[in-house]
């Protein structure tokens, strides 16, 4: 009962609140699919140059979840793959999911982004990071943020 409850809130402040154009301006449905590093982290090679990249909600990080059963996941191996900008260990939590925009990936026709918190010690204010489990995109390192070494 909880989750028709749910899926029924869900679906009315998508129909309510979403445009039938999407504002997303960095999907690439041409991008490879990522590959793993080890089964709980993504290998990722490039860095962003876009200062919107993952800050903005126009410009998600497309992580694009198709295949696994766990919606969540490859956004922990994305976000596994970061550290702080001079090689903290960072530590994240999921915010929310907003901004929702219309996907043909989604059995509602939706989709939410969500938002994390990543902190690390040292930092003055904490970042946070939009990821969209919807679409496809090529996975970059955000401005500010560098990756782990193996």
């Amino acid at each position: 009962m909880k989750n028709i409850v749910s899926y029924i809130v869900l679906l009315t402040l998508i129909t309510s609140c979403i445009s039938t154009k999407s504002t997303l301006k960095n999907i690439n449905d041409n991008a490879p699919i990522p590959i793993l590093l080890n089964e709980n982290t993504f290998l990722i090679t490039k860095y962003s140059k876009d200062k919107k990249y993952g800050y903005n909600p126009d410009y998600p990080i497309n992580i694009f979840y198709v295949g696994t059963e766990n919606k969540t996941i490859n956004q922990q191996r994305f976000l596994n793959a970061l550290t702080g900008p001079k090689g903290e260990k960072i530590t994240y939590t999921k915010l929310e999911s907003c901004c929702p925009f219309p996907t043909k990936r989604s059995e509602m026709g939706a989709g939410l982004l969500d938002v994390y918190e990543l902190k690390w010690e040292g930092q003055g204010n904490p970042i946070k990071l939009y990821l969209n489990i919807y679409e496809k995109g090529v996975l970059m390192v955000p401005i500010g943020l560098t990756l782990k070494k193996n």
